[in-house]
């Protein structure tokens, strides 16, 4: 086999080595990343945060990487006292960016580091804030209404709820945790964007607690339901009743009405006949007493002075039963 030339080594030589010279001397930045170029370990140069092809030395020079966009911070959630000497959990989170590449890779160095950083500087900023003021300025933003108060605890809620008034809220001390925290964070290249706590809790020995208060608030404001809706229930029973009788009056009322109405116009016509014919009122009303009082088994003694015995012998009799008035 024939062995190559010395001119096709060094043409394949001078190839290979501007390959390398090529890859290694250029590099692509990202839209998403910001660029340090550091020469022995040293920064050169400013900063490169817009994208495209770029050119370094290469073997000497080195790319150190940084991203532009929004970082995520999850701290450990830690136990702290409020101002009222309560303890309880508090996990926060935040999010937070380079805005100087070069001086956070002096100040920190990498991503690493700066979770360490904003550690060191993002818990003390909560243990104080949280420590400065009572329990219920961290939970809430707002006292709550005076019938909120009355329907969970009646009057003594109340009380307690105005001897702690909320005067900062939860929402102004993530403010306040945030600008403490963004103050010392500037000084190595970070933007703090933003800071909330995710959680509060009691700690254990507390929490038993405050689960039977709350427990107890409950049933109160369930009886306190209760007690109204029995109270609306006897309000619309007693209505029903008050109405009732009150129909019931006005029919009586109406019935007697029509009743007195009725033996008016009943003696009327009564009158009227006794006066056409006196004598045969008298026997019709003697006829009636017959009626109601005598039956077919019932005898019978009358005075041949009374005028029923009168009315009688004016009946003619069946010739069976004539003896029987004489």
């Amino acid at each position: 086999m024939r062995k190559p030339s010395t001119s096709t080594l060094i043409l394949v030589a001078a190839v290979l080595v501007g390959i390398f010279v090529v890859s290694g001397g250029t590099y692509v930045v990202d839209e998403r990343e910001q660029v340090i170029i550091t020469q022995f370990g040293k920064p050169v140069g400013k900063p490169i945060t817009e994208a495209g092809l770029r050119f370094k030395i290469p073997l000497i020079q080195k790319v150190n990487r940084f991203p532009k966009l929004l970082l995520e911070w999850d701290g450990d959630p830690g136990q702290i006292p409020t101002l009222d000497k309560t303890f309880i959990w508090v996990d926060t989170f935040a999010r937070w960016r380079i805005v100087d590449p070069l001086l956070f890779f002096q100040t920190v160095g990498n991503e690493i580091w700066a979770q360490k950083k904003l550690d060191d500087i993002i818990d003390p900023a909560v243990r104080n804030a949280i420590t400065s003021y009572h329990l219920i300025e961290a939970v809430r933003n707002t006292n709550r209404s005076p019938q909120e108060l009355k329907l969970a605890g009646g009057e003594e809620a109340v009380g307690q709820e105005l001897r702690v008034p909320i005067r900062v809220g939860r929402e102004k001390i993530t403010e306040i945790i945030q600008e403490q925290a963004a103050k010392k964070l500037l000084s190595f290249g970070i933007e703090l964007v933003d800071v909330r706590i995710k959680r509060i809790n009691y700690v254990e020995d507390v929490r038993k607690s405050v689960y039977e208060r709350m427990v107890q608030e409950r049933k109160r404001i369930a009886e306190k339901i209760r007690s109204e809706g029995k109270k609306q229930a006897n309000i619309i029973e007693g209505n029903k009743t008050k109405r009732l009788l009150e129909l019931r009056s006005q029919a009586y009322r109406e019935a007697m009405e029509i009743k007195g109405e009725a033996d008016a116009e009943a003696i009327r016509i009564y009158a009227e006949a006794y006066s056409r014919d006196p004598e045969f009122y008298a026997f019709i009303q003697s006829l009636e007493v017959f009626e109601q009082a005598l039956d077919d088994k019932s005898i019978l003694v009358l005075d041949t002075g009374s005028d029923l015995w009168n009315y009688l012998k004016r009946i003619e009799a069946p010739p069976s039963r004539r003896s029987e008035f004489k």
